[in-house]
């Protein structure tokens, strides 16, 4: 079976060459001209050092050169050309029936090889033959150039398509997390004991989780956990939420169910669907003593580990009606205490490793709404996130 490829549109069998014909001998020059000069732009050369001098100032299609000439040979001739000018091809010329001298030639690069005494018909074929494989090569040559200024082109318009992408997403990855944080307002803004408490633990559990390695991703995941780690409260009557004594047991029993609800609130949001569990587990403890379902240790995911101790921080270095703030020195033995019970011992280490002075400043920042983006490397993992919508949950977390 047979393929075959049709030429360009444009493409001329027959066309008019620039041919450059080499021998040391006038009468083959003379009659080589009068075979091709008719149809083509033909120049002669007696030596292959004076047809290098016609190469270096102008181009040609195709070269019709002996072997056997006096000086540089036509072989040594065709290494040249081969270097120099890779759009020509070469046919050459030669008295020497040898086989292996035709070979030879062709390895050296050229396109055809002519016997003398040649037959005029013979050169006629091989010459038409030569121009057909240079005009494959030159269209060939320009549909690459073609295809890499195609290529080119698309690309730049994929970059610029992909800056305005990663904009758009980053835009939308600040306004989204601008509506989480109002949410989070809003459920605080109804005890007013709590103020500011959802971004203080944010800020604590991003530092934490920086600390043992957590990457950007994770980061999110643990920010969205910790701040809505208190949505299911919508569910709880003002008159328990709010309540200034001591709760029943029956009101406790019913304030633990905020958990059950903030999972339910968040269950079936892809995107939020890391930190649903953290909000499910965020009041277990490492020891098993914790609720709804008494999880300990690694069995409670590891954003709620973190959690757990970013709460209870901002818990005890918080003012309460019933009693002042702690120091964060005080913050950081009291974890050490609890630790192995109600903290995961290595969350706790990690809080150690951490300078005093700089959960003070983190306490501090932590209304400011820049805050979290800096706690990421950059806004790639951000737009990863928004693209997958979490359909894989954040590695670490769960």
């Amino acid at each position: 079976m047979s393929v075959s490829i049709a030429p360009p549109s444009n493409f001329i069998w027959n066309r008019t060459a620039r041919i450059l014909i080499i021998d040391d001998e006038p009468n083959v020059l003379s009659v080589l001209y009068a075979l091709l000069g008719g149809q083509h732009e033909c120049k002669t050369a007696t030596s292959a050092a004076e047809a290098l001098e016609y190469l270096r100032t102008e181009t040609y299609d195709l070269v019709l050169s002996d072997i056997m000439m006096p000086g540089m040979s036509g072989l040594e001739l065709l290494q040249e050309i081969t270097r120099q000018c890779k759009d020509t091809v070469v046919v050459l010329i030669s008295g020497n029936l040898n086989i292996q001298s035709a070979i030879g030639a062709m390895r050296y690069g050229a396109f055809d090889y002519v016997t003398k005494p040649f037959n005029l018909s013979d050169v006629e074929t091989a010459v038409a033959r030569a121009l057909r494989h240079q005009s494959l090569l030159k269209a060939n040559l320009q549909y690459e150039q073609h295809l890499e200024e195609l290529v080119g082109v698309r690309t730049n318009e994929l970059s610029i398509a992909n800056v305005n992408l990663n904009s758009t997403l980053e835009k939308l990855y600040m306004n989204y997390r601008a509506t989480l944080r109002a949410l989070a307002a809003a459920l605080e803004a109804r005890d007013v004991e709590t103020k500011g408490h959802s971004e203080r633990v944010v800020g604590y559990c991003l530092k934490l989780g920086k600390e043992i390695g957590l990457r950007d991703r994770e980061l999110i995941t643990l920010e969205h956990g910790a701040l809505l780690h208190d949505i299911g409260k919508i569910g709880v009557p003002d008159s328990i939420l709010l309540k200034r004594g001591a709760l029943t047991e029956d009101e406790w029993n019913y304030m633990r169910r905020h958990v059950d609800y903030g999972a339910q609130i968040l269950r079936g949001i892809d995107f939020l669907e890391g930190a649903a569990q953290i909000v499910s587990e965020h009041h277990e403890r490492y020891d098993g003593s914790g609720y709804p379902h008494r999880l300990e240790g690694s069995t409670i995911c590891l954003g709620a580990r973190i959690f757990a101790v970013a709460d209870a921080v901002d818990a005890m270095t918080s003012d309460r009606p019933y009693r002042a703030a702690r120091s964060f020195d005080d913050a950081a033995d009291e974890l050490i205490r609890c630790a192995g019970a109600h903290f995961d011992p290595a969350i706790v280490e990690a809080f150690t490793r951490v300078p005093i002075d700089s959960w003070r400043e983190t306490r501090e920042l932590a209304s400011e709404p820049g805050l979290i983006m800096k706690d990421f490397n950059s806004g790639r993992e951000i737009r990863y996130s928004l693209l997958t919508m979490a359909g894989d949950p954040a590695p670490g977390l769960g």
